[in-house]
């Protein structure tokens, strides 16, 4: 198969950035888009070009890092898959691919494909967490936990933090990240002693790193390669109202 790339190139933060193209040729149908790119580059290289940077690492849909637009859908066109994923024999032979960064403000260009998505490890850093000293590791089914819960907060721990659901929003907003990793602590045992407290901390830090509201265009949905669900922002909108009447009256924000 032969395609042709429409790269965006970008030096780092402070470029100003521009397309171009390159020629992705005798492409097997059941290479990866990260194996394509991969030969690419083994071809600019050898040409003494500077090869095209994305980031990527596990390349098995766990890690969330290759994150990129590929003809305007995060991830591609297929539904419920990241880019590493991604197999040639859904495009076309002799198609043109046009492939970009994530384009959120929260998110700056390192270089071509690669975007900084520490603002999602700050945002855990808030909140993302259960306080509480274990000593050694407790056993495992000592606390027990309905399976209809457990279920529930699993698939929302599916959440790979990639950041297509910011990069597809029209608002850019990150709702539907933070609402999964809100959730799935907040719904065990474990973690709905501070569950208020983590909600409104994650949320205002969602805020001052700069991304948008969510105004239900669902679009996030749609993106997220591990199709978490937006009822996860509902959920997380009711804790938040619910941390703010409290912060209200009591002068805490529900959990201290």
């Amino acid at each position: 198969m032969r395609f042709t790339l429409k790269v965006w190139r970008q030096n780092g933060p402070g470029d100003s950035g521009r397309f171009v193209e390159y020629a992705a040729e005798d492409i097997s149908s059941d290479s990866s888009f990260l194996e394509m790119l991969d030969r690419v580059n083994e071809s600019l290289e050898a040409e003494g070009e500077e090869p095209i940077v994305f980031d990527h690492d596990c390349r098995e849909g766990i890690c969330g890092a290759c994150s990129m637009m590929i003809d305007g859908y995060a991830h591609g066109p297929e539904r419920g898959t990241t880019a590493c994923q991604l197999h040639m024999r859904h495009f076309k032979d002799g198609q043109t691919i046009t492939l970009e960064p994530w384009r959120v403000r929260p998110f700056p260009v390192v270089r071509d494909l690669m975007v900084d998505r520490s603002a999602f490890d700050r945002i855990i850093e808030s909140g993302g967490y259960v306080s509480v000293n274990t000593g050694s590791a407790p056993e495992a089914n000592l606390i027990p936990i309905p399976k209809d819960i457990a279920d529930d907060a699993f698939d929302s721990a599916t959440c790979i933090g990639c950041g297509a659901c910011a990069a597809s929003c029209p608002n850019g907003s990150a709702m539907l990240f933070v609402s999964a990793k809100v959730h799935h602590l907040n719904s065990l045992p474990q973690g709905e002693p501070e569950s208020l407290k983590r909600t409104a901390e994650m949320v205002m830090r969602m805020d001052e790193e700069g991304f948008g509201n969510c105004t239900n265009h669902g679009e996030c949905e749609v993106a997220c390669p591990k199709e978490i669900s937006m009822r996860n922002i509902s959920r997380m909108n009711r804790d938040f109202v619910r941390s703010s009447l409290l912060a209200r009256v009591f002068g805490s924000n529900g959990n201290s």
